[in-house]
């Protein structure tokens, strides 16, 4: 098996790479892809009721999205911050500047969630997640959020891969006419310590090449009042061991050939150091683990368009990620317990787009990579590396107000370990469908429908941690299905915008990886849940001139979901709600701006739930919500275009948990200046 599948890697890539370079030569016109990023940031621009949210009505698939100068009116730190006010997602926030924050959507698990940055995977082979709160607004050009998958047919087979993903697009340079250089310098402080200077800096070397380097620093000591009852008494205590000191750098160049192919790479480094203040129980306000986070990539990209018919875009990555964990309350026998782990990630990718007639289009994308990781002082550790080759093959055809997509995956997984025992090898075939209906000549409104069939693999921690690893686990899949419909309609009176999503949809997830006690009374890795999901998101946002002079925009986003534990019927906890799932959710954002001031007010409600999966009252987690406010003014500083900002974040101070035991901070502030240079 696996020397048949070093073959078949080998046989993809000659077919896709010669397809590739076919007529290399040729006079081409800029890519499609490229135009299609330019042209629907442009109506995100220009569409006065989308200043907040710019949802794409018109996408085969569900999309929501935010871009340009709405993240910057968002009271958002990071990209965890903006993402919270999607539709259907579950943010798990640790708590605090530093930490975690990782994303749900659906309630089908963090791991079913592709995130991707300019178009290529962010991968974590040890826990499959990606802490979001690792990347700043200040640098982000637009996120976007897709159910099901990205509906275009040229994308690497990566994109195919993952039961919902999210799409970060970092800022491009852009220059204006006789501009070789400009750039923005920016300053953030608050509570918590917060200390958070940034600086972005673009240059044009040439008419075909051009540069960015973006950086910041993040520093807070993390301290905060929360509030603890153990059910007998209340006290008010301030977190503890929740500071962070992280610096982020990244640049990029950016260039466009003289046959008007494109190509870009990227450069990027993170390094923090935080502290993990663990839950707070039984009386324990202190917790003394650390961790230390050195994470680098280089990713490049080229895209050409070749006559008419053929486009093709080709994808390189180089990942390698440093974890070094500290616990104080462990003591070995060499002092306190220290883990170090290391992983290294090798990628390539090529995706071929042809357009066989004016309506229908075919392409085959081809991906492989490696992924390797080690762990210094854990025992018995078997150091796995694992070889993953994706191939999809894909359709799209234009039948007049009718829009369908289809694609068949293809995955195949080896797996070696230098010590011990190695997972099983693993191959998998994946269909998915989706198709989008305009019923009137109009293009106001839209119906789309699709079905999903995809899996995630389990983790190098699922299958190799000491003790708790199991390495005969087998996929996760997913099974998805969605209906639903948009409007949209664009006016000149009181009404200058206005969009409505609605989106009813039933999951299934089965051989869910959970902890359960195993051989020997230990706790090990198994598949043993089974989880149904269905529910509805909706959305509606407008633009009404309420008064001539001031701008105003709305957004409404809400969620309701039951997503029930189908394992066992003889279980305590057969059809109940699972852990941390509310049932209602929503949002809620407003914007005005009169002159050369903004105020911005965003509200976000979380209903009931259970923080484990049986829901008796022991386990009950009552509704939170918050209100953030935020005011902003633009100015001319010495010939320089400056711009505050003042925030109240969690305006009523309200006491909550995201994750049960790690509590959230009251009432907390912040103030931001930029200065374009």
């Amino acid at each position: 098996m696996r020397q048949h599948s070093y073959i078949s890697v080998l046989y993809l890539f000659i077919v896709c790479m010669t397809g590739s370079y076919a007529g290399y030569a040729q006079d081409t016109v800029p890519h499609p892809v490229a135009a299609a990023v330019t042209k629907d940031t442009a109506a995100a621009r220009t569409l006065r009721g989308v200043t907040i949210f710019s949802d794409r009505t018109n996408s085969v698939t569900p999309v929501q999205s935010l871009s340009g100068e709405a993240l910057q009116k968002m009271n958002s730190l990071s990209v965890a911050d903006a993402v919270r006010f999607f539709s259907g997602v579950q943010l798990k926030d640790y708590g605090g500047v530093g930490g975690l924050k990782t994303l749900n959507v659906r309630s089908m698990g963090t791991n079913h969630v592709g995130v991707f940055y300019d178009g290529i995977q962010l991968g974590n082979a040890q826990n499959g997640t990606v802490d979001l709160g690792r990347f700043s607004l200040d640098n982000m050009e637009q996120i976007d959020l897709y159910n099901a998958q990205k509906g275009v047919v040229l994308q690497p087979a990566k994109g195919f891969a993952s039961a919902s993903s999210i799409y970060l697009q970092s800022r491009k340079p852009t220059f204006k006419e006789g501009e070789s250089m400009h750039g923005k310098v920016g300053f953030k402080t608050g509570s918590f310590g917060l200390i958070n200077p940034s600086v972005r800096v673009e240059q044009k070397l040439n008419d075909r090449i051009s540069a960015v380097v973006s950086s910041e620093w993040t520093h807070a000591d993390g301290r905060y009042k929360f509030r603890y009852t153990n059910g007998t008494y209340d006290t008010t205590a301030v977190r503890e061991n929740a500071d962070i000191d992280a610096w982020r750098v990244e640049g990029g160049l950016y260039g466009v050939l003289r046959d008007s192919s494109t190509w870009q790479a990227k450069a990027y480094y993170y390094n923090s150091d935080r502290g993990l203040p663990g839950p707070v129980v039984s009386n324990k306000f202190y917790n003394g683990q650390r961790q230390w986070d050195r994470n680098f990539f280089f990713q490049t990209s080229y895209s050409k368009k070749i006559g008419t018919r053929y486009s093709m875009l080709l994808n390189a990555k180089y990942m390698r990620d440093y974890v070094r964990y500290l616990d104080t309350s462990m003591i070995t026998v060499n002092g306190a317990f220290i883990n170090r782990f290391k992983q290294n990630e090798y990628y390539i990718s090529s995706a071929n787009q042809y357009k066989i007639t004016s309506f229908w289009d075919v392409g085959l994308s081809a991906d492989f990579q490696v992924n390797n990781m080690t762990a210094v002082n854990l025992d018995h550790f078997a150091i796995p590396t694992r070889y993953t080759t994706l191939a999809a093959l894909a359709t799209q055809v234009h039948l007049g107000r009718v829009d369908i997509q289809g694609n068949m995956l293809t995955t195949i997984v080896n797996e070696t370990a230098r010590a011990y025992t190695a997972g099983k090898d693993y191959y998998a075939y994946t269909p998915t469908i989706l198709a989008s209906w305009q019923p009137f000549a109009s293009p106001d409104l839209r119906v789309r429908a699709f079905y999903k069939n995809i899996f995630r693999m389990p983790t190098f921690n699922d299958m190799y941690y000491t003790t708790v690893g199991n390495t005969n686990l087998k996929p996760e899949y997913t099974k998805q299905y969605d209906a639903g419909f948009s409007y949209t309609h664009n006016g000149n009176g009181f009404l200058q915008f206005f969009s409505l999503q609605a989106d009813g949809y039933y999951s299934h997830v089965k051989n869910k990886i959970v902890a359960a006690p195993g051989k020997l009374f230990r706790w090990q890795m198994q598949n043993l849940g089974s989880v149904e999901i269905y529910g509805v998101d909706a959305g509606v946002q407008l633009s009404p001139r309420l008064i001539k002079t001031v701008q105003t925009d709305f957004s409404v986003k809400y969620t309701y979901q039951k997503a029930l534990d189908m394992t066992n019927p003889a279980e305590a906890n057969y059809k109940d709600q699972i852990a941390y799932a509310p049932v209602h959710s929503g949002s809620f954002i407003g914007h005005a701006s009169w002159n050369k001031w903004e105020v911005n007010y965003s509200f976000i409600y979380v209903g009931e739930r259970y923080f484990l999966g049986v829901n008796i009252p022991e386990y009950y987690m009552q509704p939170w919500y918050t209100s953030d406010l935020s005011l902003s003014t633009s100015f001319i500083f010495n010939k320089k275009l400056t711009r505050l900002t003042g925030e109240v974040n969690n305006v009523f101070n309200q006491h909550y948990d995201v994750v049960i035991s790690y509590p959230m901070p009251g009432r907390y502030y912040r103030v931001t200046a930029t200065i374009n240079l």
